[in-house]
């Protein structure tokens, strides 16, 4: 045990050196931007004062929603998820696959559980012993099971999934505007030291340098922001545009989503205001999710209808499986309204169509 102790702290501490790494290259760009650019190498005042301003109004963008996404902890399935003592026992002294899964199957009928394995099991994480909710995945580098997990991400050394997956797309936008902003201000001036217009100073390295280093970023995180902003507009994870979610009557990668303003809503909130902050506005508790174009599955009478938890400012809502506006399991029609009748029960309402 020890040395397999001695080994994961050893682990851990490494995976920081590529957050290190991405602070060092911040801190020398701040640097470099403002002291042996604006301060030393701009002349006119008023040009010099501009770039500052608005360079920190990024800046500071930048590293809250950077932080915000390494500090925030990885969600974790709700207590409701994990067996009772009785059918723990009873799964844990079974040795037969099939016996193990019929006595999941009993527990899952009164949770909010919709998708399987791709063989149509129930999810069980035998790690953290849970009955893995929607779009819930573990992670064998956070060695815990992550709701609506996205990838482990070793930039910000933490997985990214429902709790940060805002903050983390917003640091993707704020990075990509920083420093889209140092190379459009840079160039002139590294233009102008190219071709000797400047004087050869110490500032001549670091603006040549900052220009090749913004424009290089830039580049990489625009890519990676526009496929995270087409997944928002989808609803999808990660996970889920490589491997299409299973529900009980097959595969559907587009099981999740609402249409495209539901499906923004869905990550950053209802209230508009909150959305360019990387304060928590997201829909939901993260152990159950809204879905559509699946029938309703009739082993999960005893959950029917179910709605996410309310957004909130502060955090994550409480768990809540009650009849409401946002409806599990409904069937598209070509109208754009879903009317799904079904053991004396009807449900009748309307989304966006996908496009």
């Amino acid at each position: 045990m020890a040395p397999h102790h001695v080994l994961r702290c050893c682990q851990r501490s490494l995976s920081w050196i590529p957050v290190i790494f991405i602070n060092l290259i911040v801190g020398w760009s701040y640097y470099a931007y403002v002291v042996e650019l604006c301060i030393l190498t701009i002349p006119n005042n008023a040009e010099k004062v501009s770039y500052l301003v608005v360079f920190h109004l990024f800046f500071i963008m930048f590293i809250w929603s950077y932080w915000k996404t390494i500090c925030s902890r990885p969600a974790n399935p709700s207590k409701e998820f994990c067996l009772p003592k009785v059918e723990k026992e009873q799964y844990e002294k079974e040795e037969h696959p099939d016996t193990q899964q019929e006595i999941l199957k009993k527990v899952v009928v009164g949770l909010p559980v919709y998708t399987r394995t791709g063989t149509g099991a129930v999810r069980y994480c035998d790690h953290c012993l849970v009955i893995k909710p929607d779009r819930c995945h573990h992670c064998s580098t956070c060695d815990m099971c992550v709701l609506k997990m996205d990838h482990h991400c070793p930039w910000v050394n933490n997985c990214v999934g429902f709790s940060n997956y805002k903050f983390f797309v917003l640091f993707l936008a704020y990075s990509m505007l920083y420093c889209a902003f140092i190379a459009a201000t840079v160039l002139q001036y590294f233009i102008k030291f190219w071709t000797n217009q400047l004087p050869d100073t110490h500032a001549k390295f670091h603006v040549l340098f900052l220009f090749f280093v913004a424009a290089m970023f830039f580049i990489s995180i625009l890519s990676l922001f526009s496929y995270h902003l087409w997944l928002v507009g989808k609803n999808r994870t990660t996970i889920e545009a490589f491997r299409a979610p299973v529900f009980r009557n097959g595969p559907d990668k587009n099981g999740f989503s609402l249409g495209f303003s539901r499906n923004m809503a869905e990550v950053f909130g209802d209230q508009k205001k909150y959305w360019m902050f990387p304060i928590y506005s997201s829909h939901g508790d993260g152990n159950s999710f809204v879905t559509r174009l699946v029938n309703l599955d009739p082993e999960q009478i005893a959950v029917g209808l179910q709605i996410n938890g309310k957004s909130s400012v502060d955090g994550p809502a409480s768990p809540k499986h009650v009849l409401g506006d946002n409806v599990n399991h409904i069937e598209d029609h070509q109208d754009g309204s879903f009317d799904k009748t079904d053991v004396a029960e009807t449900v009748t309402v309307t989304t966006e169509s996908e496009s």
